[in-house]
């Protein structure tokens, strides 16, 4: 006997209008990258399943990329990128990959986190000098 279930999944609508234009999102110009999910914190990060784009990441000792922390030890308080595309979460542990925008022009004021880690401060801004951040 074939039994059938009801899954339900819930989507996010990607939102990157924290990207002024294209320039920069170009195929091959946005590098590969694994997160680790357990740097991120599932309240402030994914509290929906989903983490959003627009996150400014850094690069762990480890070699997986977190969300982006000027006060942190462990590589992550350089700035090396900004997510580009959302990526689900659905756990607190594990890896996910996606892509990091090295360059182009930002908004931002649109980036989705506008305090502590992910966030884009003077210090991020200023490891990140291939994008140009205006408006």
């Amino acid at each position: 006997m074939t039994e059938f279930g009801v899954t339900t999944t819930t989507h996010q609508a990607e939102d990157r209008s924290w990207l002024v234009g294209p320039h920069g999102t170009d195929p091959g110009t946005t590098p590969s990258i694994t997160l680790d999910l357990a740097l991120f914190s599932k309240a402030a990060h994914f509290p929906n399943g989903t983490i959003p784009s627009g996150i400014v990441l850094g690069k762990a000792a480890s070699g997986l990329f977190g969300p982006y922390d000027n006060t942190a030890t462990d590589g992550r308080q350089d700035a090396k990128c900004i997510l580009f595309g959302s990526l689900p979460a659905r756990a607190e542990t594990g890896r996910v990959g996606g892509a990091g925008v090295v360059h182009g022009f930002v908004n931002p004021a649109r980036l989705p986190i506008k305090a502590g880690a992910g966030s884009l401060d003077a210090a991020a801004r200023t490891d990140l000098n291939l994008i140009h951040f205006g408006l």
